[in-house]
């Protein structure tokens, strides 16, 4: 559970931003047959409507974090938070699916600069020590999403039409636009006084690439783990949802643990992370034919995937000093466009006669690539210039 300490209004609020994109981003999963019906479409297009949402966060993010590099924080998410409301209302009042597509790109835009301020800013209101810790707490808004904003804007979407959950979700925008304008500091302190940047430091690269082969091995393995639990493990159908709320369990569990090991030992916490995610997903394709063995196992990938991704995000911020905004942002969209990678080469896997159990092997392929990466993002952040975050 976080601390006491980090319970603050601020902080809160910056979580409830994250709810709200993370709810505007996966409430379309369960909105598609409805989407597809209502507008006469077949499913295949309607799927449109989430690779498109994907694509926007990676265009959206280096775009906005330029525009958006010599902004003050308050301001720059509250315009962020406007994008999110105009773009779902856009997506309410469109006529048919490419006016929505392009609804949806727009609202995608906001995404990776809205989710890297508010990591960042996240980071900067922590008590001192606190702030990885602090960064999984406004990442549990995305994780909170999946559990309680997808399922309620799908019931929405069931009992009212699929316009009434834009309707929902721009109205959770607005909310969440009144609480930044009121809770949020105007100004959260630069303690290494400089200005910031809007082009990126070289040695941040490595870490977004590592992020996108983090993202990669996640969804590779994700993406196809109820098939593969349901047909290689056998589990019951009706036993899916209990599944996925242990490997939600495992995600929250990763969010803190990761954010306190961000804290305190970054360097040997991301490479021992990124060994033992490689391990766990080598262990799971040579006992997924064993359900208690592929369900602890699918928990313990759960933890380690999501600490790796705070590992990651501390990481990038770390190292890119007075462009941490930008730093964050693009980490957003290398995780976004890894998501769109792992599903797309696990496809391939499985279309050229490939195993589903096999998919995790192509998952630890991918982790145990981004090893490389991870050490030589660390060994440039062994000489830190800027103290971003509170260490």
């Amino acid at each position: 559970m976080p601390s006491p300490r980090l319970l603050s209004p601020a902080l809160l609020t910056l979580a409830a931003a994250a709810f709200a994109i993370g709810t505007a981003e996966f409430v379309i999963m369960g909105l598609l047959p409805l989407i597809a019906a209502d507008l006469r479409v077949d499913l295949p297009s309607a799927g449109y409507l989430v690779s498109g949402y994907a694509l926007g966060v990676v265009a959206g993010g280096p775009l906005l974090a330029g525009l958006m590099a010599h902004l003050e924080e308050k301001r720059a998410l509250s315009g962020l938070m406007l994008i999110f409301i105009v773009g779902n209302l856009a997506c309410l009042l469109a006529p048919g699916l490419w006016s929505l597509l392009l609804a949806r790109i727009f609202t995608a835009f906001c995404h990776a600069s809205l989710i890297g301020a508010a990591a960042v800013m996240a980071a900067r209101l922590a008590p001192a020590g606190m702030a990885g810790r602090a960064m999984a707490l406004m990442f549990s808004g995305m994780t909170l999403a999946n559990v309680l904003g997808v399922p309620a804007g799908t019931l929405i979407g069931q009992w009212a039409g699929w316009r009434a959950s834009f309707a929902a979700v721009a109205a959770l925008g607005f909310i969440t636009l009144l609480l930044i304008r009121a809770l949020l500091p105007t100004h959260t302190g630069d303690r290494t006084g400089g200005k910031p940047q809007a082009r990126l430091p070289g040695q941040v690269w490595p870490a977004l690439l590592a992020s996108v082969l983090a993202a990669a091995s996640m969804f590779a393995f994700f993406t196809y783990l109820l098939p593969t639990l349901s047909q290689v493990s056998g589990l019951p159908p009706e036993q899916s949802s209990a599944a996925l709320l242990l490997c939600g369990v495992g995600l929250v569990a990763g969010g803190w643990i990761g954010g306190r090991l961000a804290d305190e030992q970054l360097d040997k916490a991301l490479l021992l992370t990124l060994a033992l995610l490689c391990a766990s997903l080598i262990a799971f394709c040579l006992l997924a034919a064993r359900l208690p063995f592929a369900l602890v196992l699918m928990t313990l990938w759960g933890a380690l995937a999501f600490a790796l991704c705070m590992l990651l995000q501390t990481l990038a911020i770390r190292l890119a000093g007075d462009s941490a905004v930008q730093a964050s942002a693009f980490n957003v969209g290398a995780f976004n466009l890894g998501n769109a990678l792992g599903a797309w080469l696990a496809g391939i896997l499985l279309s050229h006669g490939g195993l589903l159990e096999q998919t995790s092997l192509l998952a630890a392929g991918l982790a145990g690539l981004a090893l490389p990466l991870a050490s030589l993002a660390l060994a440039s952040a062994a000489k830190p210039k800027s103290a971003c975050m509170r260490a």
